[in-house]
């Protein structure tokens, strides 16, 4: 996508990539078929404007955060496919390490849980089950990365290897607290040093692309993780401002300022973003399947022909007729973390018809969500609490609205049962792309574009607020059932993809 100075968008292109499964609960991706992809749709982009490439001020990266990446620091050649942030090959290794007592070392230190989801565990995978990758990595012959800094890498010709912060800070391998990569964290892993990128603020002068790229080098100034810079894009620089992004997955990020805090309800701490020297902290609640399940409605079960089909058909009956959809493909994520939970339907009957089970998928986006905006709202009312003996217990924190973006915050069935079953309006952009915007605001400010951030946030622009207009009543009765269909869900596997482990969500 490409952003004028006022922030309009003025051109995009986008391209698909293959997804690989080579096993079940396994997920990964043709590096190389990211970077083509990349590349081929920022020269389509460009090209529409008909724009001298030198007239570009600054290229920002955003992306998915855990998809863990090795290549040849020589050939710039990959070792193997992307481990993707879905994939669950891990689970066993993670189990294992809990049953260690390597759980709240991490979680202190990263503010992560020791779940196949974070890049760490794909990273030990990768070296060793690739013949010398260790020996290699020890070496620096080999580079670690997530999918911004294979980007980057590329963008720069091999020059830069290199992340953000807030990418970092999905390793397992970060500490939140020293801001750098911990020696603990790496021996506990295994992972040698000489295998990680540097890490840099959000907002800095990671390098130029190479001339030959775009016919001209442009400053690449921004990086953040996709719902990190969804939070920046949506202008939460406020402690207390939450958004929820309905990708793939589904996002919930709470801004909690300049402190961390640690969660006691299954969510995760995060860097939200750093820049001017700061870091600013996020309650971040990840769900594993969110606009997948309408993939999985369309092109499994081709129940529907386009994504957008699912709202008209959804809206054809007055209720799922007690049917759930928990879409536990590969596990719960926040607050569950169950890697053995599956997929599961409950409630069918003869009279059950693909309207119902699509309006119980989309329903399921909406459930989840209200998992995770309770455990966080818990949270952040127990951050607030006095410490000394006696005092008094803070009330739980209401989030008063919550801004939605990513694709399927278009759907407006989704949109409105999300209000209804949360009790709370649900604010849309005009804009509905708030990664890539947000990507695009920390590069314009390093680029000098804007002075400040809170330049920006006037420039928001709201489509639509979707008020509640379902009684508390249905509300906690339509939850409760929710709450009953995902016990149905857990801990359904007796092994995990890569072996048997016990489950530690």
């Amino acid at each position: 996508m490409v952003f004028d100075s006022s922030g309009r968008l003025c051109a995009q292109s986008q391209h698909e990539f293959r997804q690989i499964f080579p096993q079940p609960g396994w997920v990964e991706h043709d590096p190389m078929d990211i970077w083509h992809s990349q590349l081929q749709a920022a020269r389509e982009a460009l090209a529409q404007l008909g724009a001298d490439p030198g007239s570009v001020a600054a290229v920002g990266i955003t992306n998915q955060r855990e998809t863990t990446l090795l290549w040849d620091r020589r050939t710039g050649q990959p070792v193997s496919n992307a481990v993707v942030w879905q994939c669950r090959r891990t689970a066993a290794l993670c189990n294992q390490l809990c049953q260690a007592g390597y759980e709240p070392l991490f979680r202190q230190k990263t503010g992560l849980v020791l779940d196949p989801y974070f890049s760490g565990t794909k990273l030990k995978w990768l070296l060793d089950h690739i013949p010398g990758a260790r020996r290699r990595a020890a070496s620096g012959e080999l580079a670690f990365g997530t999918v911004d800094a294979w980007l980057l890498w590329n963008l720069t010709g091999g020059r830069v290897h290199a992340t953000d912060c807030s990418n970092a800070s999905r390793t397992l391998l970060f500490n939140l607290h020293t801001q750098d990569w911990d020696d603990e964290l790496l021996e506990a892993l295994a992972i040698p040093r000489p295998v990680l990128p540097e890490v840099y603020p959000s907002q800095h002068r990671f390098g130029t692309t190479d001339p030959d790229l775009f016919g001209a080098p442009i400053p690449i100034l921004g990086m953040a993780g996709d719902q990190q810079a969804a939070l920046f894009g949506q202008t939460c620089f406020a402690p207390g401002a939450a958004k929820n992004t309905y990708g793939t997955g589904c996002f919930l990020l709470l801004n909690t300022g300049a402190q961390p805090i640690s969660s006691r309800h299954g969510l995760l701490t995060t860097v939200a973003w750093c820049r001017a020297g700061r870091a600013t902290y996020a309650l971040e609640g990840s769900v594993f399947v969110a606009g997948a399940v309408v993939q999985w409605l369309r092109d499994q079960l081709h129940l529907v022909r386009h994504a957008a089909d699912t709202a008209a058909l959804a809206a054809s009956v007055p209720d799922t007729g007690d049917v759930f959809l928990v879409p536990a493909f590969t596990g719960l994520g926040a607050p569950y973390w169950d890697s053995r939970a599956r997929g599961t339907l409950v409630g069918v009957t003869r009279g059950t018809t693909a309207a119902h089970i699509v309006r119980a998928a989309l329903e399921a986006i909406a459930y989840q969500t209200r998992d995770v905006l309770a455990a966080m709202e818990a949270d952040a009312a127990q951050a607030g609490e006095p410490d000394h003996a006696g005092g008094a217990r803070a009330e739980v924190l209401r989030i008063p609205r919550l801004r939605v973006d990513g694709g399927a915050s278009a759907n407006d069935f989704l949109m409105q049962f999300q209000a209804d079953i949360l009790g709370v309006p649900v604010e849309r952009p005009a804009f509905l792309e708030s990664t890539a915007l947000g990507a695009a605001y920390l590069a314009g400010l390093e680029a000098g574009l804007w002075d400040r951030p809170e330049a920006l946030a006037a420039r928001r622009q709201v489509d639509r607020v979707f008020q509640p207009a379902m009684d508390e009543a249905q509300r906690e009765r339509l939850y409760g059932r929710w709450r009953q269909a995902v016990e149905r869900a857990r801990e359904w596997t007796a092994e995990s993809p890569d072996g048997p482990g016990e489950n530690h969500g």
